[in-house]
């Protein structure tokens, strides 16, 4: 019997803007046809729902609804305002590249005197050249999540950096994605690191929004692969609008013996799902995953992440904190596996939430699938309000109700932040939370 899925209303529009969109959308042959196949996949799925379990924290059609209509090319005025938006967020001594709109625009960006073996093009760049093997490396990704297929199909440009074996980078790469309109549109972008072997090197992610950019879209995805011996230290901090949508999705691949140190924090967007896909594909490799949602009002934020020992002697590390307020929802959903040749893995997990109103939600689901007997794993979670008994005496010496929560916050997420490798990154952490405990009523 054969089965017909009648489409809504929403995928017809959605269908009808691929349709329009094809025209704009760099890479031909071989790539035309992985985005043709990346959208079928995803109209057959459509946006998940809570009866996928991945999802159930996160149902996108009660949530999101629609993909909103794709971005215009920016045009001077709203490369004005990207401008102005990401000197809000300068970080001295960074190598800073702008995407607008979902399109990367090299007069933001800084690209002179480039270390020798760094390579910096755009993504529509890549595929316009006809790099076969790197156009293929950059729409590699699983298209049985309807999201990452999603973004496959519709992404309009994104950032292509290639570190070449034996490059120590001493300047910090840093990815500024940035919404300029007031329009609500839908913002695709996909970027690829490549990491050589005995490389060393620091990825910065930030999402903002220029004055007045309001209920807008962003569908991002990462693909990194960090060869033999590298060192990958990673920060993202989304500060999106308080009613903006972040759906995004990074992919690692770990070489033998690498470390890869990530941080992330979730401050904006009233809806967002970052989801990292981390494989430890050679032997002696270290991860370190730590996160941390400051969240209000009535944010959604997601963080999704899944982590495969597929090979013995790997260590991981995975710490997340989520302070809730008023009546928002915060969700941590880790899962490590370890595969039946990964003896001597040692990976452990520990998420905690604190909640700060009676109606904030905190949802955490850490995992363990074990195949392996020769293994050190564990896992945690913690959900509770702020100690009484501090607050009691942070506020008998003369601090007031406010700036006591505040201190107490500060050492709660401080163990998360205390990760970040750099000072100066983990002190613009440290500044995105206290402008985040500052703007609390």
């Amino acid at each position: 019997m054969n089965v017909v899925v009648a489409k809504t209303e929403t995928g017809r529009a959605l269908s009808d803007a691929f349709a329009v969109a094809r025209d704009r959308l760099p890479g031909k042959g071989k790539i035309a046809d992985l985005r043709r196949q990346a959208f079928d996949t995803y109209e057959r799925l459509g946006l998940p729902h809570r009866r996928i379990e991945d999802w159930k924290y996160t149902d996108l059609r009660a949530l999101m609804r629609e993909v909103l209509p794709l971005a215009p090319q920016p045009d001077a005025a709203a490369l004005s305002r990207a401008a102005a938006a990401a000197k809000t967020q300068t970080i001295d001594g960074v190598r800073r590249l702008v995407l607008v709109d979902g399109v990367f625009a090299p007069a933001l960006s800084d690209l002179d005197n480039l270390d020798k073996g760094l390579s910096i093009r755009s993504l529509r760049e890549v595929l316009d050249s006809g790099d076969g093997a790197l156009s293929t490396d950059a729409f590699a990704s699983d298209n049985s999540n309807p999201m990452i297929a999603l973004n496959g199909a519709m992404a309009t440009d994104g950032v292509v950096i290639e570190i070449a074996n034996g490059t120590v980078l001493t300047q910090p790469l840093q990815i500024v994605h940035v919404a300029s309109g007031a329009t609500p549109v839908s913002m695709f972008t996909r970027s690829l690191l490549r990491l050589g072997r005995d490389t060393t090197a620091t990825l910065v992610e930030s999402y903002l929004a220029a004055e007045g950019a309001k209920a807008y879209q962003t569908h991002d995805a990462l693909i990194v692969a960090i060869g033999d011996n590298a060192r990958l230290d990673h920060v993202r901090l989304v500060e999106d609008s308080s009613d903006a949508f972040n759906i995004s999705s990074a992919t690692v691949s770990l070489g033998a013996h690498t470390h890869f140190n990530t941080f992330g924090m979730t401050t904006g967007a009233g809806v967002s799902r970052y989801q990292l896909t981390i494989a430890c594909t050679g032997e002696g490799s270290k991860v370190e995953t730590n996160g941390v949602n400051l969240i209000n009002g009535k944010q959604h934020a997601d963080t999704t992440l899944f982590l495969d020992h597929a090979v013995p002697h790997c260590d991981s590390r995975a710490i997340f904190r989520a302070v809730v307020d008023d009546r928002a929802h915060s969700v941590f959903q880790g899962r490590i596996v370890v595969r039946p040749d990964a003896q001597k893995t040692d990976a452990k997990m520990m998420t905690r939430a604190l909640l700060l109103s009676d109606e904030a939600e905190a949802d955490n689901k850490p995992e363990l699938e074990i195949f392996a007997d020769d293994v050190t794993c564990g896992h945690g979670a913690t959900t509770g309000a702020l100690d009484e008994s501090l607050l009691f005496y942070l506020r008998a010496r003369g601090l007031p109700e406010k700036d006591a929560q505040a201190l107490l916050v500060q050492a709660f997420v401080g163990e998360a932040i205390e990760q970040i490798a750099s000072d100066d990154l983990r002190d613009l952490a440290i500044a995105t939370a206290q402008r985040w405990l500052e703007a609390r009523e």
